[in-house]
C-alpha cells in the first residue's frame, strides 16, 4: 500500500513515535520542539524529530509507521526564529495520535480516546483550542494509561 501524505509532525518519545495533527498555526511544531526539549530536560527518557508539517503514513505488519517527507527531513519551523535543522529519526512506530485545537471533551467517551487511520486503532489525546498541549501529553507519556 502507498503511504499516504498528512499534514502533521510527528516526534519519537522512547520507542513510540507521537503523530500530531491540527490546523495550520495550532502548534504542532511547537508541541514536536517542546517533546524534543522535555527530553533534554529529563521529562521524557528520549525524544527526537521523525517530521515536521508533512509526513508520510504507511500501515506495515498491523503498525503505522510515519517518515518525514523528503524535501522537510530534519527540518522543523519555529515561529519567530525560522527553520531549524535537527537530528531526525527516518521512520517509527505511532503509538499515541494527538490532535490540537479540536473541541476536546474535559471527560471524553472511551471511543473518543481512540482513532483508526490507516486501519490501525491507535490511541488518541484529544487538545482543546487554546490549551497547552505538552502537560497533559507528558502526563499521558509518563502514565500508566498510555501506549
Amino acid at each position: 500500500m502507498a503511504a499516504a501524505t498528512v499534514h502533521a509532525s510527528a516526534v519519537l518519545v522512547g520507542d513510540r513515535a507521537v503523530l500530531i495533527r491540527g490546523p495550520s498555526g495550532a502548534g504542532k511544531s511547537r508541541l514536536a520542539l517542546e517533546l524534543i526539549q522535555a527530553a533534554r530536560a529529563g521529562a521524557l527518557p528520549f525524544a527526537r524529530l521523525v517530521g515536521d508539517d508533512r509526513v508520510h503514513l504507511q500501515e506495515a505488519g498491523g503498525r503505522l509507521l510515519v517518515r518525514p517527507a523528503q524535501t522537510l527531513t530534519g527540518l522543523l519551523e519555529v515561529r519567530g526564529a525560522g527553520i531549524l535543522r535537527l537530528p531526525y529519526e527516518p521512520s517509527a512506530v505511532i503509538g499515541l495520535v494527538v490532535d490540537l485545537a479540536i473541541d476536546a471533551p474535559r471527560w471524553p467517551e472511551p471511543a473518543q480516546q481512540q482513532i483508526e487511520i490507516e486501519g490501525i486503532r491507535l490511541p488518541r489525546l484529544g487538545v482543546a483550542a487554546g490549551a497547552a498541549a505538552l502537560p497533559t501529553v507528558l502526563a499521558l507519556l509518563n502514565s500508566s494509561l498510555q501506549l
